[in-house]
Order: structure tokens, then C-alpha cells, then sequence
């Protein structure tokens, strides 16, 4: 199979082309460059004979769909977003122009060219808090909390009037918290991971006892390709491992595999609407074979030690905009 991948440059996007490839399938990378698409995620594959990349920004629709029509795909996964709570919280715009009408144009070039199924790649924030004793299905109500989930549940309902309108197959993948190797450090493993190999503070929100559901990035790559070989027309999936950690949970693990002091943690003030708990059955993509490999015990280990031997890799990413979102937030923003 042909496929386009939107954003492929980025953590999972990367992983997915990787997935993709290694499953026999032709890869066209289509990614704009942003601060989290480092160059260096892709070189292992980069002599790869059926892997192509292009420069391309979803938003711009002619060159969208020059690439689209020359390469001619049987499917579009769209990993292309902005991702960062944070960032959506100082500044939402980039996140209604890149989650929202970054996903219409897909959908609209992708309709005009007859290309599908379409893949897209949603979170598990979209549906807002989940109450303790509950996991939240694919028949939850959207409610999100933070522009970036309010961004994301706007894309969703965009597929939804679209599949109504023109029968078109887009089907949606909600994602729990992924992590794993080469994930830009502003989100919560990748960065105290960092700040812990550098013995500086490690800062957790509120009293760091937010509940999340931790997914392999490699789990959540064979999930999407999951729903591409084997999923319903237009159906949404919820991916999760029913892995269940605070963040307190994940920043003790790090500090105590790298042998660092736990007076490292810092807690700071919580920042605004930040969503207690989030949990999934993933029982509806479970039936079509998938389930996660990577247990939360060994993935995080295994990520630990990544980051400790890949310290070049770190180096690089920081020299951007990394390093400037976090002075902008006075070195003690918690992801």
C-alpha cells in the first residue's frame, strides 16, 4: 500500500513511518519542519527505497495536493499537530490553524482527489476528564478542557460533518499519552528525564497526582496501522494500555533509575484546567487482534536509557525553540 503520512517528521509520526515501512508498505513524508520535527528522527530511513519526503505545510492546499496527486496514495495518515498544553494555553491560534484548518484541508484535497481511507489521529482529551471507576469509550461526549483538546475536538467534529456529508472514510484514532524515544522534551517523560540527568529541579503541577494512561509510542504506531489494514469505515478507536500512573508515579521512576535525589521535585502552581484523570477501554480495537507489547515497567526503562546514550540528540533539540519556550515560562513550567 501507498501511504501519506502528514507530520512525519514528529515523535509519532516518525515511529508510524518506521512501522509503516517495516510492514512493507511506500511512504510519502509530508511534514512542514516545525520545532518539534527534528531532521535527525528519520535518518535510520532515510536511504530507505520506499520512503520520500517533501516539505509541505497541510495548510497550504496547492502544494498538499500537487504531492498528493504526483505520489498518488491509497491512504492519508494525519499526524500533523500541535500538541503542547502549554503552549496552547499561551497562544491558541497555531493550534486552530494547524489541528483544525490543517485537518479540513486534508480532508478537502484528499476528497478531491479521491484518496482514502484517511487516518487521523486524535487524543484521549478530547473527551475531557474521566470520573474515577470509569474509562472512557468511543461513545463519550466530547468536553474538552484546554485549547489544545478544544483544537483536536473541533477536528473531530469537522470529520464528523464531513463523513455525513460526502460518505467519505475518515476514521479516528483517540490516543492515550504516548512516550518513548525522540519525543521533543516539553512533554512530561522526555523532560524530566532531561532535567534530571542535569540534577535541576524536576517541576510537577499541583500536587502531581494527575492520573494518566501511559501508551508506547511503537504500541500506538501498530495501532494506527491497525485501524488502516483493519478498521471500519469511518470508525473511531480508542488506543490506551490500561496503564494508570500520576505523574508523581512517572517522575519517582525517573528519579530512581537515574540514582537522583527525590528533593529534586519541585511542585509548582497547577495551570489552568488541568484535567485530573484520563483512562480508556481500548476493548473496540482489542477485538480487531491489536494489544500493546511494551509493558509501562520496561518502556520506561528502555526510554530512560535512550535519552542517557542519545545526549547529542538532546543537545540538538535544545538549541531551538525549546530552550526559549522555557525561559519565556521562567524555568518552572511542568509539561
Amino acid at each position: 500500500m501507498k501511504v501519506a503520512v502528514t507530520g512525519g517528521q514528529g515523535f509519532i509520526g516518525s515511529q508510524l513511518i518506521r512501522t509503516l515501512l517495516t510492514s512493507g508498505h511506500r511512504v510519502l513524508n509530508l511534514d512542514k519542519g516545525t520545532y518539534a520535527a527534528h531532521p535527525a528522527n528519520l535518518l535510520d530511513v532515510e536511504e530507505h527505497p520506499d520512503y520520500t519526503r517533501l516539505l509541505v505545510d497541510i495548510c497550504d492546499a496547492p502544494r498538499l495536493r500537487q504531492a498528493l496527486h504526483t505520489f498518488q496514495p491509497d491512504a492519508v495518515i494525519n499526524c500533523a499537530a500541535e500538541t503542547h498544553v502549554d503552549r496552547s494555553l499561551k497562544s491558541a491560534i497555531s493550534f486552530i490553524e494547524n489541528n483544525v484548518i490543517g485537518l479540513q484541508t486534508v480532508l478537502d484535497v484528499c476528497r478531491d482527489l479521491g484518496i482514502g481511507p484517511i487516518v487521523h489521529l486524535s487524543t484521549d482529551e478530547v473527551m475531557g476528564e474521566t470520573p474515577e471507576g470509569e474509562r472512557f469509550d468511543e461513545s463519550a461526549a466530547l468536553n474538552p478542557s484546554s485549547p489544545y483538546a478544544g483544537s483536536k475536538a473541533a477536528a473531530e467534529s469537522m470529520i464528523r460533518a464531513a463523513v455525513r456529508t460526502y460518505d467519505v472514510d475518515v476514521r479516528i484514532v483517540r490516543s492515550a499519552n504516548n512516550y518513548g524515544p525522540r519525543q521533543y522534551p516539553e512533554k512530561l517523560i522526555p523532560l524530566m528525564i532531561l532535567r534530571a540527568l542535569e540534577y535541576k529541579s524536576l517541576p510537577l503541577y499541583g500536587d502531581g497526582l494527575q492520573i494518566r494512561d501511559w501508551l508506547h509510542v511503537e504500541d500506538n504506531a501498530r495501532a494506527i496501522l491497525t485501524v488502516l489494514e483493519r478498521g471500519e469505515k469511518s470508525g473511531i478507536y480508542c488506543v490506551g494500555s490500561r496503564t494508570e500512573r500520576t505523574n508523581a508515579q512517572i517522575v519517582e521512576h525517573i528519579l530512581a533509575t537515574l540514582q537522583r535525589p527525590r528533593e529534586l521535585i519541585e511542585y509548582v502552581h497547577d495551570r489552568p484546567g488541568h484535567d485530573r484523570r484520563y483512562a480508556l477501554d481500548p476493548a473496540k480495537i482489542e477485538a480487531l487482534g491489536w494489544s500493546p507489547r511494551i509493558s509501562f515497567e520496561v518502556g520506561l526503562r528502555d526510554t530512560i536509557l535512550w535519552y542517557q546514550r542519545h545526549r547529542s540528540w538532546l543537545e540538538a533539540v535544545r538549541l531551538g525553540a525549546f530552550q526559549e519556550f522555557h525561559a519565556e515560562w521562567n524555568d518552572d513550567a511542568s509539561p
